[in-house]
């Protein structure tokens, strides 16, 4: 099956400035995730969805091609991945590809490994809306979740609060933000948030880092550092 591997990468970002190109161990971060998703597919295949000059400067001295300059409605701080999406399939459709599959590929998930996007994808077939790839919660609503009750006190979120272990609690997921496999269908007739029929494919917490502040980017480069991931 053809896969449209979609990586969005645009220029604002206020926890890390630039933070999709900033060098994390000589490495421009977004170029992670082209590594990962060039073992996975061909060039051809691999969309950098930007609005930024300086990705784009980055992204072509690696070698690879940007197709187009994201439109500046898609690169506000209100916009949704949903519409980088459609865009970047719309404007390959027009040109006559077909694919059987989006894959979406974050910056931010740097040790995700090809052999996630791969394995992903083989629990992917067109029955079905979206695979994502998750961990296991750290946070479980069964046992150490909590929400405001009508008087603003904790109540726990799911269950009758009995459970006294972790262990006996049941098994809930978090999204990592690594890979989706999208059925691109359902896609244009759903939307990502309209999307219910969804298998997971489970990473483990090493392979989940998620890049989202400079604590988070200090963590990641203590890993590579002292060689805690292999990617």
């Amino acid at each position: 099956m053809r896969p449209l591997v979609i990586i969005p990468a645009r220029g604002g970002s206020k926890g890390i400035p630039h933070k999709n190109i900033k060098e994390l161990e000589g490495k421009p971060l977004i170029c992670y995730t082209i590594d990962a998703a060039r073992k996975f597919t061909t060039d051809d295949n691999i969309c950098v969805s930007t609005d930024d000059d300086a990705i784009i400067k980055v992204v072509e001295a690696y070698g690879l091609r940007i197709p187009f300059k994201r439109p500046g409605y898609l690169a506000t701080d209100n916009a949704g991945t949903n519409g980088v999406l459609l865009h970047a399939l719309d404007f390959y459709e027009r040109k006559g590809n077909q694919y059987d599959m989006v894959v979406l590929l974050q910056v931010t998930s740097p040790f995700r490994r090809a052999e996630d996007v791969i394995e992903a994808v083989k629990h992917y077939d067109d029955s079905i809306d979206m695979v994502t790839s998750v961990m296991p919660a750290k946070c479980n609503p069964y046992y150490d979740g909590f929400e405001d009750d009508a008087d603003g006190l904790l109540a726990i979120s799911k269950g009758d609060g009995s459970i006294e272990r972790r262990q006996d609690a049941p098994r809930v997921w978090q999204q990592n933000g690594a890979v989706y496999v999208i059925n691109p269908l359902q896609l244009k007739a759903k939307g990502l948030a309209g999307m219910t029929k969804i298998r997971k494919y489970v990473m483990d917490e090493l392979h989940s880092v998620d890049i989202d502040n400079m604590l988070d980017w200090k963590i990641a480069e203590i890993m590579l550092k002292d060689k805690l991931v292999e990617i």
